[in-house]
């Protein structure tokens, strides 16, 4: 039986209400574990922003939900307001920078991988171990992949191990 998953609904007004004055950064994100979305609500304080990055990994829907500045999008400038509706494409160079009331932005864009820990796939196979190419006597490594004498001294050489 597959689960019942809740909606989640909050008001903008409430959150922002909720936050102090001075406060930045996001006062509102998704949390369902099961999501295929991330959607944020973000304050910027007045003048802060600006520096230009690109993100590779997702399309980004940005609509401004109070206060003003800019949008400054693979070098073009746009002024944002109260309803502006945007979409950033991933791959594209984006700063923000909040005008002087701040800026208040809700981002909405497919949910990323999350990061884990864990070992990686070696893209090729590893080289078998080459100790059994060792003499035991001399201690000499053979030249050949498969030998099974000593150069040096003739003894034999162990069996190779298979793992």
């Amino acid at each position: 039986m597959q689960a019942v998953r809740e909606a989640e609904f909050v008001t903008v007004a409430g959150l922002v209400a909720a936050v102090a004055q001075g406060e930045s950064g996001a006062l509102w994100r998704l949390e369902a574990a099961d999501r295929q979305l991330d959607a944020n609500l973000v304050r910027h304080l007045p003048g802060t922003g600006g520096a230009a990055y690109v993100e590779n990994e997702v399309d980004v829907m940005l609509v401004v939900v109070g206060g003003g500045g800019t949008l400054t999008l693979d070098g073009t400038k746009s002024r944002l307001s109260p309803g502006f509706l945007g979409l950033l494409p991933r791959g594209t160079s984006r700063a923000l920078l909040a005008g002087p009331e701040g800026l208040l932005v809700l981002t909405v864009h497919n949910r990323r991988r999350g990061m884990s820990i864990g070992r990686s796939t070696p893209a090729a196979p590893p080289e078998p171990c080459a100790l059994h190419l060792v003499c035991v006597r001399c201690h000499r490594h053979a030249i050949e992949a498969e030998a099974r004498y000593c150069s040096g001294c003739g003894t034999a050489l162990p069996e190779r191990r298979t793992s």
